[in-house]
């Protein structure tokens, strides 16, 4: 129950952040963080290729990169 409280917050965050910036609807936004929250190995993988491409990253460096710790 916690751990799910915990995604759901998460989830609301990260879609008020995108409906602030991106001046999208509340249901864009929350479709977009979903999206987000279900891709996020693939999505923070993603993102730091795209944004480190004059100094690629090491297969270990990759492996360590999470949206959010699990702490």
């Amino acid at each position: 129950m916690e751990q799910n409280i915990t995604r759901l917050s998460r989830l609301m965050r990260i879609s008020w952040q995108i409906q602030r910036t991106k001046r999208k609807t509340r249901s864009a936004a929350l479709v977009a963080a979903w999206a987000i929250l279900t891709n996020e190995d693939i999505t923070v993988q993603y993102l730091t290729r795209k944004l480190n491409h004059d100094r690629p990253l090491t297969k270990r460096a990759e492996g360590q990169f999470v949206l959010f710790s699990n702490s």
